[in-house]
């Protein structure tokens, strides 16, 4: 038996993405005992895709969220889907070896194509665009840039990255602070929390039962597991965590290969189609190269929606407008002026290698989590490849199984100062 302690139900945490959300659900807590093919833990981007691809193949599913659908990492993030995986390619051939890093291209590509599909199939109305531009943030990594993006084109047949001069980058962004860059045309953007409220509203039509306010208190391990929240229970045939970064104290075994960390955003007040322009001339997502990277896009109502800053610990800053807004007059002095409406953070799992953790902890409990800020796609991915493997066909989510799956040194107990003490020196080389 493994427990967990209780988390305070709560409503969507006050973003903008909250505040325009096209969807609701008031689907009630789990009462009572209920039976299930499948038992997803957690409405995020992984459980939801996992229920959705499942219930497709004729599954019955039922979800257990703790809050709201959407509520965690996957209702707040910056809504960039890029291609790849977390690391560059020539990190993974090193890492892996050529056909493996190869395999996880097609896969990364996969995941994108993955997620535009689902937005089609459903109709989602998610601000669907296109386009990542990737800013190298100091001068000695121009080099890099050039040479990644003709490695993805020879090795990879890759056409949709384009390296950009200083000069080129200064035409598309207000800002003059970088000093070069490349443009992946193949990435898209979005918001989040709509993209994911449509995929689970589809679910919902496909037959999946989602349980809201529903925290896991414990579960019980055996050919059929027995799931447990304070209300209710489910006997499954499978089990599927999907928990990520809220994963708490349910499953000590995933717990030592991630660590929960805090992001922050904000979106400033709608900017007029001038101002908006200047900002990001042709409507794409930007991310620079530091290590406590900064990330942005224009909202649907040409909103700045910008991330900046993260901490380590179980709280948020206290003003996190001001918090957040001291990354974005870093870029972009001149929007000192500028309302900010709103400013939210949110908990995400990094892995200590930067890959995603996949795996099984009993032949019929599998589970996916460690995006490390790559989540939108790979986490919908992940969703597809648990459902092959829930079905017997496991391939695909075996060669994800497959890569290096590193603890954190000192466990759950120790693996905060040690991050913290790594964290804090890559900032002083950001600022350095």
């Amino acid at each position: 038996m493994n427990r967990i302690w209780h988390e305070t139900k709560q409503a969507h945490t006050s973003s903008y993405y909250a505040a325009t959300a096209k969807h609701q659900f008031d689907n009630g807590a789990l009462v009572g005992h209920e039976t299930t093919d499948v038992c997803v833990i957690g409405a995020g981007y992984t459980g939801v895709s996992a229920a959705l691809h499942l219930a497709e193949k004729g599954y019955q599913v039922t979800v257990l969220e703790a809050n709201q659908v959407g509520w965690g990492a996957s209702g707040r993030n910056g809504g960039h889907v890029g291609t790849g995986q977390r690391k560059d390619q020539s990190d993974l051939e090193t890492m892996l070896g050529q056909d493996k890093a190869s395999l996880l291209w097609q896969f990364g590509l996969e995941a994108v194509a993955t997620v535009e599909s689902l937005v089609a199939k459903h109709q989602i109305d998610c601000d669907f665009k296109t386009g990542i531009l990737h800013l190298a943030s100091k001068a000695k990594e121009i080099p890099d840039f050039k040479a990644g993006v003709e490695h993805l084109r020879e090795r990879y047949g890759y056409t949709q990255a384009e390296f950009l001069t200083k000069a080129q980058v200064d035409e598309r962004v207000g800002s003059d602070k970088y000093h070069g860059g490349y443009l992946d045309s193949g990435s898209r953007h979005l918001h989040p929390l709509n993209y994911l409220l449509g995929l689970a509203k589809a679910a919902e039509l496909a037959g999946v039962r989602f349980y809201q306010n529903s925290p896991v208190t414990h579960y019980v391990k055996g050919a059929n597991p027995v799931v447990h929240t304070d209300q209710g229970s489910i006997t499954a045939k499978f089990l599927v965590f999907a928990t990520n970064g809220y994963l708490a104290g349910l499953e000590p075994r995933l717990a030592r290969k991630i660590m929960p960390i805090n992001n922050f955003v904000l979106a400033t007040e709608p900017l007029p189609e001038a101002e908006a322009r200047a900002l990001i001339r042709d409507d794409t997502a930007l991310q620079d190269s530091l290590f406590v990277i900064n990330y942005w896009k224009l909202s649907g109502d040409n909103r700045l929606i910008f991330g900046g800053g993260e901490n380590y610990t179980s709280r948020f800053p206290r003003d996190l407008k001001a918090f957040v807004q001291k990354y974005m007059l870093r870029v972009y002095p001149h929007l000192a002026t500028k309302k900010v409406d709103y400013a939210w953070g949110g908990t995400l799992a990094i892995t200590l290698n930067r890959m995603p953790n996949f795996g099984r902890l009993e032949p019929n409990v599998f589970y996916a989590q460690g995006y490390s800020g790559h989540g939108v796609p790979t986490a919908t991915m992940a969703g597809k490849l648990l459902s092959e493997a829930v079905a017997g066909t496991a391939e695909r989510f075996d060669v994800m199984a497959s890569l290096p799956q590193p603890m954190f040194p000192g466990g759950t107990l120790l693996r905060w100062p040690g991050l913290v003490a790594g964290m804090l020196y890559y900032s002083l080389m950001d600022k350095l």
